[in-house]
């Protein structure tokens, strides 16, 4: 029971982590730095995963999953849900810039509606 009380917690964690980044406004150099670091921190494990299985399964155990394979399936998870909020995040801000942008443009060009019952000339 106290082994699955660690996995539990970590994975909490880490969803509670995304949820606090992903609130945060901006996508600063600062934020930028730190998900590319994330990233080749991750490609490091990856590696280190295929060179170590054992290692793996033993750094499981000891967080209270059965199986290295599994460990590796909730890390994916964890990435796969941090991957798809920062999606959204960003894909909202766009669609934001896109209304402000299109909003701003016609208004600087607005084109009224011709009168249906005028032909053109000048009466």
């Amino acid at each position: 029971m106290f082994d699955q009380t660690i996995i539990k917690v970590l994975l909490i964690g880490a969803f509670v982590i995304f949820g606090l980044v992903l609130l945060r406004p901006g996508g600063s150099a600062r934020n930028q730095a730190i998900r590319t670091i994330t990233l080749l921190l991750l490609l490091v494990a990856a590696v280190f995963a295929v060179l170590f299985p054992d290692l793996i399964n033993d750094l499981a155990q000891s967080v209270g999953v059965g199986r290295g394979t599994d460990l590796l399936l909730y890390a994916f998870i964890i990435v796969f849900v941090g991957n798809a909020l920062t999606t959204v995040r960003k894909r909202r801000a766009q669609d934001d810039q896109i209304t402000r942008l299109a909003r701003q443009f016609a208004l600087s060009n607005p084109e009224y509606p011709r009168d249906p019952q005028d032909d053109g000339q000048a009466g």
